[in-house]
């Protein structure tokens, strides 16, 4: 998992990335990414909707795996960074290639 200072607080913050992020599109998740020269260091959201998987179980499964990839990244940009995941064959995916697809969305970002 991410520290809690990388994590979101509050709807206000999600409702500012998805109106005004850049998007990036990969075969199971979206990457929205906005700058925040306010901070020091990122912001980490990963969405996981029901329409994904009914059990809250499987998405916070998916949650946890994500949040953990993204911390072995090393992302040192101060931006604020929404996942939101609409491919049920995530909780499916092997760690390797989970990890591939999110470092390489991060860099078609600009995030790392």
């Amino acid at each position: 998992m991410i520290t809690r200072k990388n994590r979101f607080h509050g709807y206000g913050s999600l409702k500012y990335v998805y109106r005004h992020g850049q998007t990036v599109r990969g075969p199971l998740f979206a990457l929205k990414t906005v700058d925040n020269p306010k901070r020091k260091s990122y912001r980490l959201a990963v969405v996981v909707s029901k329409k994904v998987n009914k059990s809250a179980v499987a998405r916070n499964r998916i949650r946890r795996r994500l949040y953990e990839a993204a911390r072995q990244m090393q992302i040192d940009k101060p931006a604020d960074i929404v996942l939101t995941v609409y491919n049920e064959t995530i909780q499916d995916e092997p760690w390797q290639n989970l990890n591939k697809q999110l470092k390489k969305q991060l860099k078609e970002a600009g995030v790392i």
